[in-house]
């Protein structure tokens, strides 16, 4: 038998914890540690341009302030994920707060664009150290479905309003105070989640670094995904069928090839094979990577369209984006437990999933000028029906963890937040170079600026609408529940 399928005969397995009135304690905690997460993607693209102002960026070098955080956290997922199944998720969690929050009060002091990317650097390394296992924990601390769908609706709420939530407190910080603050404000609430999670989250030994200790195979996948994010992320400055993304691309999957042979091989494999035997895995994986990339096209091309089009303010894109917030979180915490229960999660999945492609349809039929929108019949339908991010995330979060063994649970997680950080590069690589490529002709075929750049978003809509049906189609074939055999 190779070594890929069962775990070493040394390797004690986790114990899953007794459940406890604490545990919800801890999803508190690890609820945080998500909102951390996702409010620095979100808060930090409202502050950009007075941050470009004080420290001086030129343009080009502006976009490594996401672009730094991004390829840290999305290429380190995968290995901290595993490495806390080695290690122990609760000291990965602690360790990774840490280091995002040192990493917070350094990107709030600098003063010189060196300093804040490398602030943005070690922001990514922390937040992928923790978020990586967050998942782990959940699904070992709440073992009862009931239970488990009320905390993972939870969780998903939290990342689902936090990137609204981040873009309303972004503008609020920078206007009242300065750029730094949007920093600073993690310091208490990361000290916060360490003195909480200290005797809230479970202990764990994890299963010895003997049981994974592949340093070949990390160096491979870790440097495969930085490489592959890093060809992604700049697609729009150098474009898709250039010289640099396509060595750079093939490279990225040259070492990733190389990687899962690898895994297939070694002793002790960093990611065994076993993990993408569950359709559920598989195909909770794949739908989540479409469907983010085709919400980027919400998330952030409509609150360009607000600002680029319609002439709102930072501060009030974000209260214009409020109702999709809330009515994520009235779904999620609400309703979607109960849904999932009584329909089942993959119902559900496709539910949400159609509600999405209604969000988008809605999206290309916006006006391209200011005096001709209006607000409560062009835009609030649009929010209202982000419900179905509500219904679909977390159907999609239970599926993809379900499948995993509880000593791969750390593992299931970061592959899980992996491809949701992967989705959303190819969301910004693809969605907005097409918008930007189809303004470009239209301002060249004398359309006025409104005009040209809603023909792009337009377009840009349409493509995500298109990503979201084939999110459907994947999640309808793919995570059917297999028919029982013959004498069951």
């Amino acid at each position: 038998m190779s070594a890929t399928t069962t775990a070493p005969v040394s390797a004690p397995a986790p114990a899953t914890p007794a459940p406890s009135p604490s545990r919800w304690l801890a999803l508190g905690v690890l609820s945080t540690g998500m909102l951390m997460t996702v409010l620095d993607g979100s808060i930090v693209t409202v502050a950009m341009p007075a941050i470009q102002k004080d420290l001086g960026f030129t343009p080009a070098g502006l976009s490594w302030v996401v672009n730094a955080y991004l390829i840290a956290f999305g290429s380190l997922l995968l290995l901290a994920g595993r490495l806390g199944d080695l290690v122990g998720r609760k000291r990965m969690f602690l360790a990774g707060t840490g280091v995002f929050t040192a990493a917070s009060l350094l990107a709030g002091l600098a003063t010189s664009p060196a300093v804040l990317i490398a602030a943005r650097f070690l922001q990514g390394i922390g937040s992928a150290m923790a978020a990586a296992v967050s998942l782990g924990i959940l699904v070992t601390l709440f073992t009862q479905p009931r239970d488990r769908a009320r905390a993972i609706a939870v969780f998903s709420f939290t990342g689902a309003a936090g990137a609204s939530l981040g873009q309303v407190l972004g503008g609020v910080l920078t206007e009242a105070l300065t750029w730094n603050w949007i920093f600073f404000i993690n310091l208490p609430i990361g000290v916060a989640a360490l003195l909480v999670a200290l005797p809230a989250l479970p202990g764990d030994r994890g299963l010895g670094l003997r049981a994974g200790a592949d340093t070949l195979g990390a160096l491979l996948v870790t440097s495969g995904l930085m490489t592959g994010i890093y060809a992604v992320v700049k697609v729009e400055e150098y474009g898709a069928a250039s010289a640099h993304t396509l060595v750079l691309g093939g490279l990225a999957l040259a070492l990733l090839a190389g990687f899962f042979v690898r895994q297939a091989r070694a002793e002790n494999p960093l990611m065994p094979l076993r993990i993408f035997r569950s359709r559920s895995v598989v195909g909770a994986n794949l739908v989540q990577m479409l469907m983010i990339a085709a919400l980027f096209s919400f998330q952030i091309l409509v609150a360009l369209y607000m600002q680029n089009v319609l002439g709102y303010g930072a501060a009030r894109t974000g209260l214009a984006m409020l109702p999709a917030a809330l009515v994520i979180g009235v779904v999620s915490l609400g309703v979607s437990a109960r849904l999932n229960a009584r329909f089942g999660e993959r119902n559900v999945l496709l539910a949400g999933l159609v509600l999405l492609v209604g969000v988008l349809g809605l999206l290309t039929r916006v006006p391209g000028q200011a005096d001709q929108a209006d607000y409560l019949t062009d835009l609030l339908p649009v929010m209202l029906l982000a419900a179905g991010f509500g219904l679909a995330l977390p159907a999609l979060t239970a599926l993809g963890m379900s499948g995993a063994k509880e000593e791969d649970a750390g593992l299931a997680s970061g592959l899980f937040n992996t491809t949701q950080q992967i989705g959303m590069a190819l969301g910004v690589a693809v969605l907005s170079t097409l918008a930007a490529s189809r303004t470009e002709s239209l301002t060249e075929a004398g359309r006025s600026t409104g005009e040209a750049l809603t023909g792009g978003y337009h377009l840009a809509f349409a493509v995500g609408a298109g990503l979201i049906t084939a999110a459907f189609a994947v999640a309808f074939t793919v995570l059917r529940k297999p028919r029982p055999t013959a004498g069951r």
